[in-house]
């Protein structure tokens, strides 16, 4: 997949689009509902699937206080949009600027004029343009007069209820894992590097990597059955998310025990996929008791994965 970060970027030999329009923070199954009539249209008319999509999230420069933690980084929002099969992701930087543009003038200017569009393809909630005043059924108005046309997807159900990126986030703040991953169509997973922790994994007999994480960590504090992908290589771990209150520490950590390994991984990236929550994190009355339930967290983990 080609991807063009900024509308200057974008060449100036185009054919005409199918244009997927959205954040797509998470790409979930909804998401990938979008993104792929995108692709079934543009399959059908022999034109390219385009995504177009903004780098910061809107609320992050428009209501920072009320801006959502990413499920996604963009790199890994990118490559997800490219796992459906799409050709090319305009990024946009999200900017006061734009958010001032008027929902007319972004059609006609970017979607029409610079990326060729010639079928829009949104979900059923999405708004764009100044004010946010921008909606399905202006687009379905402005598509009529400047030559393009407009699928709106209607809310894909999960549970009995729609898929979004606040109900993902919702499910993973309640250790829900289970449901977080049949929004997303995928574990919830979440990358970093392998940094020097304090060592006390290692004098209880469980060393772990300790994770600076690469995105803010959505997952309730607990322990996890995870898949480890490092080195190279797909392994079992457990993965405590938390403060360590046994040791009366009050700062977030997230530590991984990879299972039926030894050897050295600082400096390495990981990416850790979250599976199963074993249980809640807890303060223990002393080392032994948790070293006990570490012992006994790994059996558990080992049948769950």
């Amino acid at each position: 997949m080609r991807i063009i970060r900024g509308l200057p970027s974008v060449p100036p030999e185009r054919r005409p689009s199918a244009v997927a329009l959205g954040v797509f923070d998470g790409v979930h199954l909804g998401h990938r509902a979008i993104l792929g009539a995108a692709v079934a249209h543009a399959r059908a008319t022999g034109s390219p699937a385009l995504a177009c999509t903004f780098e910061p999230h809107p609320l992050e420069v428009l209501q920072p206080d009320r801006a959502p933690l990413p499920i996604t980084t963009l790199d890994e929002r990118l490559a997800l949009i490219g796992a459906c099969g799409v050709d090319g992701a305009v990024v946009l930087d999200f900017t006061r600027e734009l958010a001032a543009v008027e929902p007319e003038a972004f059609v006609k200017d970017v979607l029409v004029d610079r990326l060729a569009a010639q079928q829009v393809i949104v979900g059923f909630n999405h708004r764009f343009g100044r004010g946010a005043r921008g909606d399905a059924d202006m687009l379905r108005d402005l598509g009529r007069g400047l030559g393009f046309s407009v699928d709106v997807i209607e809310p894909l159900m999960v549970d009995g209820a729609p898929v979004s990126s606040t109900a993902i986030r919702a499910a993973l703040g309640r250790g829900d894992l289970d449901a977080a991953a049949r929004m997303l169509g995928r574990p919830y997973t979440l990358p970093g590097k392998v940094v020097a922790g304090a060592g006390r994994g290692r004098t209880l007999g469980f060393p772990t990597a300790n994770v600076a994480p690469d995105r803010p960590v959505l997952v309730a504090p607990g322990v996890y059955a995870c898949q480890a992908e490092i080195g190279g290589q797909t392994r079992r771990a457990v993965v405590n998310v938390g403060v360590r209150p046994t040791f009366g520490e009050d700062a977030l950590a997230v530590e991984a025990y990879l299972l039926d390994f030894s050897g050295d991984v600082y400096g390495q990236t990981i990416r850790l996929l979250f599976v199963s929550r074993v249980r809640e994190e807890k303060r223990f009355p002393s080392v032994d008791a948790l070293r006990a339930q570490i012992a006994a967290d790994v059996e558990t983990a080992r049948r769950r994965l």
